[in-house]
């Protein structure tokens, strides 16, 4: 009987250990597979990408050149046009288009996307042009002069009005590394101005919007802009030696992206704003830029706990997702 029984154990340890080993060559060749999909994919998108940009970069080399001729001798002048006035331009005129909406309630196929029913049908014009002054002060009194002192060193590191465009890949390269550096030095000075000893006298300013708007996103206390705002955006560019292209571009697309996170619209095709929209609802929750840092230090828990987290996603069609992943009834 022992042996018997010793024989069908170790033929059911045999079919487990079968079970096992062709689970691990199903999941070994599904993620191969789609390991080298992927790969395939991404190659041929860069590829595409690669050539637009080998084609169109004549054209935009032979345009630099002309900067160059046009700005020579003065080719700071060209830095502070690129590196603070395109950006302002990118921020006011997405947030020109936001505060219509933001300030008239219309039109509805906007104001349907909007996270939180109810706040800022219209605006309150008054803490409106409070919120205007304030980031005007941080954008030409504060920031211009941050990024005049920065040419100097960026010339130092790597001359940014050098004659070479940098090419594809290598963009690409300074893109991933920019974003790294914001993410984490966003997250870290962000948690830190949350600390009591700096929240009530800093980092609450920003913080009196609990329904946030686009524009409100440089609307801060100087030091936090600073610290916040400026240092985090800077600092890739200048560890990167970067071109002045490179810079103005990653200005743009951060002034954008930050007006997006604060916009209060979870707009169809573009980033979703849900993650940033929370912490402004509940202030300790979604500290960071990209998330990554969150789910790492745990700070995200209670975000994904809710709806809005089911909402965290980018929005394919023209149904708002407050209709389709609805918040459960209140509870009388």
């Amino acid at each position: 009987m022992k042996a018997e029984a010793g024989k069908m154990l170790h033929s059911e340890r045999s079919k487990q250990e079968g079970h096992i080993w062709g689970s691990m060559r199903k999941t070994a060749f599904i993620l191969g597979s789609g390991l080298l999909l992927s790969v395939a994919f991404w190659n041929s998108v860069t590829w595409h990408l690669q050539r637009f940009w080998g084609a169109s970069g004549y054209f935009w080399q032979a345009q630099w050149e002309k900067l160059l001729t046009t700005f020579e001798g003065k080719e700071w002048i060209l830095f502070i046009i690129g590196a603070t006035q395109l950006p302002v331009l990118f921020f006011w005129g997405f947030n020109g288009l936001l505060l219509v909406v933001d300030t008239t309630g219309r039109p509805h196929c906007i104001t349907r996307y909007r996270i939180q029913p109810g706040k800022n049908e219209p605006v309150d014009p008054v803490k409106l042009w409070q919120a205007i002054r304030t980031v005007l002060f941080n954008q030409f009194v504060v920031s211009l002069p941050m990024v005049v002192s920065f040419y100097p060193l960026l010339k130092w590191w790597g001359d940014p009005c050098r004659h070479d465009l940098p090419t594809f890949h290598w963009f690409l390269l300074e893109l991933a590394t920019f974003t790294l550096i914001e993410e984490v030095l966003f997250y870290y000075s962000h948690r830190l101005l949350h600390h009591p000893k700096f929240y009530k006298r800093i980092h609450k300013k920003h913080h009196e919007w609990t329904a946030p708007i686009g524009v409100i996103s440089f609307y801060s206390h100087p030091v936090e802009h600073v610290a916040s705002n400026m240092v985090p955006a800077m600092l890739g560019p200048l560890v990167m030696g970067s071109h002045l292209s490179s810079i103005t571009i990653w200005f743009s697309l951060a002034v954008t992206v930050t007006t997006i996170s604060h916009s209060g619209y979870h707009l169809p095709f573009l980033p979703s704003p849900e993650f940033h929209d929370y912490h402004h609802l509940k202030f300790n929750q979604c500290y960071g830029v990209l998330g990554v840092l969150d789910q790492l230090h745990g700070t995200d828990t209670a975000f994904r706990q809710t709806k809005a987290y089911e909402r965290h996603v980018l929005l394919l069609g023209l149904t708002p997702l407050s209709e389709s992943i609805p918040d459960p009834p209140k509870m009388q």
